[in-house]
């Protein structure tokens, strides 16, 4: 919106020129998602409050999350209004991959906003029906597939890069449909599940929002594709400006969800979030690379899926309690350390998937 403004004033001043610098509206986006974030943040956490939106804990968890009952939910509508006004303010609202990006990222957090106000506003423990909400979650994530795949001008747009190979890439054709479905509600419910202890799922995902951010820069810029070996795909560049956004208002709201938090992200946040990190992996071509760098993500998802498979055919269980975290929380570890822990590893993997731009 702001980007059509300077055009206009350009002519009078050259100075306004400098905004269409992207690596400048993206450092914008950053500021305004983060500073929108804390300006809100008081208020919604206030108003949460007022109307008794609160968490409800099972008791058959850590004890230690029994006095977290009643905390502030739904917070996560928090960093999509960050994201969102961000985004509207600072990016080419032209570009097609923006919206594709944006409305995925809104869409997602919808579902996931019916999912909380059932379960939190007209205590219905059960929320949203799991078939409707994975109904919607495919719905949305398959109109987005068929967009891009009928929207791609390049083959490149439809190739699976294969990290460190330089010269590999795979054409996946209609398949690129059911390859960009998997990721992004794969992703999606990734984020959901991890988002158990304050700050655990939105550290990550600030971080491999960035890194992300990293490869739409390069991506989109042709002589960095170049030198870097990776498919030039024009326009992806504009979506630094949404990862800007998203690591932003990720920060913005850890300044309340950090140990103790005053609020969660609910279902809102995390389906949101996940969805948004998906759809970007995807545009940008590196699926694989995201899978590396948001492996804590995954490892949370693979031992919910051990852990029902495990006890369905054997009647055991492999973990104390799942998601991991949980399982490692019951050994003894205190949550802070547990969480802390979780974004270290996750900074590792988001260096050594940035490391790929170079080892091919």
């Amino acid at each position: 919106m702001l980007l059509w403004l300077t055009d206009y004033l350009t002519q009078y001043w050259s100075f306004f020129g400098v905004f269409h610098y992207l690596t400048l509206r993206a450092i914008l986006g950053v500021l305004t998602a983060l500073l929108m974030a804390l300006l809100i943040g008081p208020a919604m956490i206030k108003k949460l409050s007022h109307y008794q939106i609160g968490q409800t804990v099972r008791d058959d968890g850590p004890q230690s999350h029994l006095t977290k009952a009643g905390t502030p939910t739904m917070g996560g509508a928090l960093i999509l209004l960050s994201i969102m006004l961000s985004v509207l303010l600072w990016s080419n609202l032209t570009n097609h991959y923006v919206w594709v990006a944006l409305l995925t990222t809104m869409s997602f957090g919808v579902v996931g906003w019916i999912d909380d106000y059932k379960k939190l506003v007209k205590k219905d423990p059960k929320g949203l029906a799991s078939r409707w909400k994975f109904f919607w979650q495919s719905v949305i994530a398959l109109v987005a597939a068929f967009y891009l795949y009928h929207s791609a001008t390049i083959p490149a747009e439809l190739e699976l890069i294969v990290p460190v190979f330089k010269e590999v890439a795979i054409p996946l054709g209609v398949s690129f449909i059911f390859v960009t479905y998997l990721v992004v509600v794969g992703s999606s419910n990734a984020v959901n599940l991890t988002d158990g202890l304050d700050g655990l799922a939105i550290m990550p995902t600030v971080m491999v929002a960035g890194a992300l951010g990293v490869f739409a820069y390069a991506t989109g810029n042709a002589k960095f594709a170049e030198y870097l070996s990776i498919p030039f795909i024009p326009g992806t560049g504009e979506l630094v400006v949404i990862c800007g956004a998203i690591a932003g208002a990720g920060l913005g709201f850890l300044w309340f969800n950090t140990y103790p938090a005053q609020v969660f992200m609910g279902d809102v946040g995390s389906l949101g979030l996940g969805a948004a990190l998906g759809i970007i992996a995807v545009m940008v071509r590196q699926e694989l690379t995201f899978f590396i760098m948001g492996g804590v993500f995954v490892v949370e998802t693979l031992s919910v899926i051990l852990q029902v498979a495990s006890f369905k055919l054997t009647g055991k269980r492999i973990f104390r309690m799942a998601p991991l975290h949980h399982h490692f929380e019951l050994k003894g570890w205190p949550e802070p350390r547990v969480i802390v822990r979780f974004w270290i590893i996750t900074l590792i993997l988001v260096l050594v998937g940035l490391a790929t731009l170079k080892v091919r």
